[in-house]
């Protein structure tokens, strides 16, 4: 397995500006915060858990852990015509543990100034939106900023604790 750590320079979380790793999902442009990414790795094989929703792919052994999959594609009920050339699995820390997501691809490390960021769109009630952070501008393009503590809701987080076999002792 091939493997590329990301090298965190800021720790900030108050300042100005954070650090955010881009990434593409069917041509659309997402961000997480830097300090949330433990590493990126190229896409590997996934045990498949039994009865885990979907969007959760299984688990891998990442060094002796035990990390659990989430493609974020058929999270955010988008097209999926498979994986493409350059799909990997961005592993995050979140306070609930290690998560890892599938993508397209990374893109790249950049800087966003906390004033470029805005508020997310409201699109109603039924449409759960509390894991995108806000719309960060970028140049003139923008991409969905992803809290990485919101990505599963907290049913999906349980679940996934509960899966007792596949935890870390």
């Amino acid at each position: 397995m091939t493997e590329r750590s990301l090298v965190k320079e800021t720790e900030d979380t108050t300042g100005e500006e954070q650090q955010y790793v881009t990434f593409s999902l069917n041509d659309e442009e997402y961000a997480v915060a830097a300090r949330n990414v433990r590493e990126i790795i190229e896409l590997t094989n996934i045990t498949k858990v039994p009865q885990l929703t979907e969007h959760f792919r299984g688990v891998i052994n990442l060094r002796g852990t035990i990390v659990p999959v989430v493609d974020l594609k058929l999270k955010f009920g988008m097209r999926s015509d498979g994986y493409r050339k350059h799909a990997c699995i961005i592993v995050t820390e979140f306070s609930g543990g290690i998560m890892g997501l599938i993508v397209d691809a990374v893109s790249d490390v950049i800087q966003i100034p906390e004033e470029s960021i805005a508020a997310p769109p409201s699109l109603g009630s039924r449409i759960r939106t509390d894991f995108v952070r806000g719309m960060g501008r970028v140049g003139g393009d923008l991409v969905i900023v992803l809290d990485v503590e919101r990505v599963l809701s907290d049913d999906e987080f349980a679940a996934v604790e509960e899966a007792e076999p596949f935890k870390d002792t």
